[in-house]
């Protein structure tokens, strides 16, 4: 009899050292089945999709695969019995063709030996028109965007004939039509009876493509729910042990006198742009790609040339034509790409918690590391950064320490403005409770705050008011004193404008 799952994992468990990673975790997944793994950084989910993809080697429990049990111990084993692995960072390899990466290590061979160059080109080419990917053969990979490349590991695993494929933050540097492409293309893959196993922190996105979400917490299988039947507060108590209430459940800013003025703001993107930001305030940043906030951001910290409009800062009108400036107006920005704009990945916490601040340690030529110390060990303590030790390459920090990281260089600076972009994309739920948290400190301490986010709960949660761009404008500012806000109503002025 046909086993009703496609993939099944009983009772696993794996340590290292002393380490338990995994302890007595179970799931199912039927075939065309969306399954969404979800959980905090650490809770598990890696190291599951690692045993399952060959990487690791589970110390207890078992695997099947259509009803039949099965040993992985290598990658190469997991693909034998229909396993994909589409990793977050793409391991094409550049220089080679389409399809010289579809057949690598697995090239056909004519019968004198050589390589099936047509054979090669011939599948590779049914494979792409099996998923809608117009694209030659003989292109090189060097290019191609990074949602045609994941386009490009579909279509190889649905070709190897996989029965599995792991999706590990598969939109994560995709715009939104790309992720609305691989949104198809996972429906796609629902049709030819693929199970699929979904990771991301983007809560939307579980709702909008998966079928039944599972939660890990430190290590131990939480549950599994129809998507179709659970709440985004009951997946995020389920991730944290926690109430939802818990994680929003900072008390709103109200702000004080006016800090900061932008009086008709227009740059490349930006159109005459004006708002008022107070002291202490939380002044949320909402609207679709392509609105204007980032835009509005690049250009108060100096990035984008200002063509004209007015800053003013405690009443005194300042220039702003270079990031330099803007630091020394007192406007500090924390970037939405962290890793390609707010870090060196391959150098230590201590450099880069204290290079906006390094010249306040030189003293005739020499830093004074006691100093240094100090104002590591205040961020380290206050952000609640976890790391080995000061010495560690912040490239190996999770998302949300790195996170905690690029703010807590920017806070050395003392800024008056801070301004966040994004500032909790792509860090698990509990990170994103700390960041809410610290949020709400530094505006009782007096630091004004911009947030640009994308995620509505969160605008709406952490903001004093809420500023919605549109085509480069700045359409309203809803005031939860006079202003009715839900995600409906921010979401009319994001895309009707100044129609509404």
């Amino acid at each position: 009899m046909p086993s009703e799952y496609t993939l099944e994992m009983n009772n696993i468990f794996k340590s290292f050292g002393s380490n338990k990673v995994l302890d007595d975790v179970s799931i199912s997944i039927k075939p065309g089945e969306v399954r969404a793994l979800m959980g905090e950084n650490g809770a598990g989910k890696s190291t599951l999709m690692k045993i399952l993809g060959g990487i690791y080697h589970a110390d207890q429990g078992n695997i099947k695969i259509d009803g039949e049990a099965v040993q992985i111990n290598t990658v190469d084993d997991a693909r034998r019995n229909g396993i994909s692995f589409i990793h977050q960072e793409i391991s094409n390899v550049p220089s080679m063709t389409i399809a010289e990466n579809f057949f690598l290590g697995k090239e056909p061979k004519t019968k004198a030996g050589l390589i099936d160059q047509r054979k090669m080109h011939r599948d590779t080419r049914a494979a792409l028109d099996l998923m809608g990917i117009d694209l030659p053969t003989n292109r090189q990979i060097t290019g191609l965007s990074i949602a045609k490349q994941q386009m490009l590991e579909i279509a190889r695993a649905i070709n190897e004939n996989a029965k599995v494929i792991i999706m590990d933050e598969p939109t994560a540097s995709l715009a939104k039509a790309e992720v609305e492409d691989l949104f198809r293309q996972v429906k796609m893959l629902k049709e030819k009876n693929v199970a699929i196993i979904y990771i991301s922190h983007r809560m939307e996105e579980t709702f909008l493509v998966c079928d039944t979400v599972t939660v890990l917490r430190d290590g131990k299988f939480i549950g599994t729910k129809n998507t179709s039947e659970a709440t985004e507060k009951e997946l995020i108590s389920m991730m944290v042990g926690r109430k939802f209430d818990e994680i929003y459940g900072q008390e709103r800013a109200v702000g004080g006198e006016t800090l900061m003025q932008v009086k008709g703001l227009c740059s490349k993107v930006v159109k005459d742009v004006t708002f008022d930001l107070k002291k202490g305030e939380v002044l949320g940043f909402a609207g679709l790609v392509g609105a204007g906030r980032t835009e509005t951001a690049l250009a108060l910290f100096g990035i984008d040339k200002i063509h004209s409009g007015e800053v003013w800062i405690e009443g005194k009108k300042v220039s702003i034509s270079s990031p330099k400036e803007a630091i020394r107006a007192g406007i500090a920005l924390v970037p939405e790409d962290r890793k390609g704009q707010g870090l060196f990945l391959g150098h230590s916490i201590a450099v880069n918690l204290t290079f906006q601040v390094l010249k306040e340690f030189i003293n005739n030529l020499r830093i004074n590391r006691k100093k240094e110390a100090n104002l590591i060990s205040t961020y380290q303590n206050k952000l609640s950064i976890r790391m080995a030790s000061v010495n560690q390459m912040v490239g190996e920090l999770s998302g949300g320490n790195q996170q905690k990281v690029v703010i807590s260089k920017w806070l050395a600076s003392k800024p008056k403005v801070l301004i966040l972009d994004e500032p909790t994309r792509g860090i698990d739920v509990g990170a994103k409770a700390e960041i809410y948290k610290l949020m709400s400190d530094l505006s009782k301490e007096g630091v004004s705050i911009i947030m640009i986010s994308s995620e509505l709960p969160e605008i709406i949660n952490n903001s004093s008011r809420i500023a919605v761009m549109s085509e480069g404008r700045l359409v309203k500012i809803l005031d939860p004193d006079v202003d009715e806000i839900s995600q409906e109503i921010i979401m009319s002025y994001a895309v009707e404008g100044g129609n509404k």
